[in-house]
């Protein structure tokens, strides 16, 4: 069973980047632009470890928001835009192969680049060392045809484990 309306899922299943908004330490938000990738009923980004700060911010506060705002980056017809609310973990106990199998075939699906990439990893062996963001949605907003003038639909996913 689906956590999302269909709308949003095809948000997510388009989109080439999504905006990840994550709170710093002092409760600012900071936003990083990332690939989100969808199952069904969790939301997965990665990054890699290397001076990464967002990884430390939600390992300090899971809240987050994942939103999709640019046509060009999620081309579908019609255009919405959607933010969805929920709780993030950061997955990095096996960072040389462990985000393979969680992530790797959702990303070949939108990405059919990163096959070629992955098998050319010894050339860029620290950008291979990835942390997974498993994020469970718990409210999510769609704005029908991008009209943020208009008050957002609202959705409270069902619980997912």
């Amino acid at each position: 069973m689906s956590a999302l309306p269909v709308e949003i899922e095809e948000l997510l299943d388009s989109a080439l980047a999504a905006e990840l908004t994550v709170l710093d330490a002092k409760g600012r938000p900071v936003t990083y632009p990332l690939i989100p990738l969808y199952d069904g009923e969790k939301i997965y980004m990665h990054s890699s470890v290397l001076f990464s700060k967002k990884l430390e911010h939600i390992k300090r506060n899971p809240r987050v928001s994942v939103t999709i705002t640019d046509p060009v980056a999620a081309p579908v017809e019609p255009f919405r835009r959607a933010t969805i609310q929920g709780d993030a973990r950061v997955i990095d106990d096996d960072l040389h192969h462990g985000w393979e199998q969680k992530i790797l075939p959702l990303w070949i699906e939108k990405e059919p680049i990163i096959k070629k990439l992955v098998k050319q990893r010894f050339a860029m062996p620290l950008f291979w060392e990835r942390a997974v963001i498993e994020i469970i949605p718990r409210r999510a907003f769609l704005w029908r045809e991008g009209r943020t003038d208009i008050a957002p639909e609202v959705f409270e996913p069902e619980k997912v484990a």
